[in-house]
């Protein structure tokens, strides 16, 4: 089971990722991204990494494309327009992909599909091994701590630094011409 939903998120990584690179909307190039990354995310709780696949989610899949996104809309790309079949597929395979959601939610609540571990329980008089997220907070606090606190110093001197330059840049910056204004100067040639 657990090859087979590998393959299905390998298979559904390689089509995001391709999908990234071949469509040409940015914005849904960013979404397809983000799939991608939800995707590399399942893998990596299929590997029993589950410390990075929800760092993953969280700073790939949420902040950095936060970013992304705001920077797509503060270039105000164009976007394709729309006709026809492709208005009729999209909303077609909306609706079938929602209601495959929500008959799969429903069959969660009504108890059909059971969620639970996968690998069997340890036995009773076995002891318990810290999990993979308790093995990095124990690393990154005792060992790794100086590192952590260095990369935590020069991201506050780059945040600090990205301030100051936009500040610098908006105060030499020039102020506007007015159109009512441009227009009223004298022409030397009339």
């Amino acid at each position: 089971m657990i090859t087979v939903l590998f393959a299905a998120f390998a298979a559904i990584l390689v089509a995001s990722s391709l999908l990234v690179i071949l469509h040409r909307s940015p914005l849904t190039s960013a979404l397809f991204l983000v799939m991608a990354f939800c995707s590399l995310a399942a893998i990596y709780l299929l590997l029993h990494a589950e410390f990075i696949g929800l760092v993953q989610v969280v700073v790939y899949a949420g902040a950095i494309m936060v970013l992304f996104l705001f920077v797509i809309m503060y270039l105000n790309l164009g976007h394709d327009v729309e006709r026809g079949v492709t208005i009729v597929l999209r909303r077609g395979l909306g609706w079938l992909l929602g209601a495959a959601l929500l008959a799969e939610g429903a069959l969660l609540i009504r108890g059909r599909l059971a969620l639970g571990p996968v690998t069997p329980p340890a036995p009773e008089g076995a002891a318990a091994l810290p999990g993979n997220t308790q093995q990095v907070g124990q690393l990154l606090y005792s060992r790794y701590l100086f590192p952590f606190e260095i990369t935590s110093i020069i991201l506050l001197v780059a945040m600090i630094g990205v301030i100051v330059v936009a500040r610098g840049l908006r105060e030499r910056a020039p102020a506007p011409v007015a159109p009512a204004a441009a227009e009223e100067t004298p022409r030397e040639d009339a």
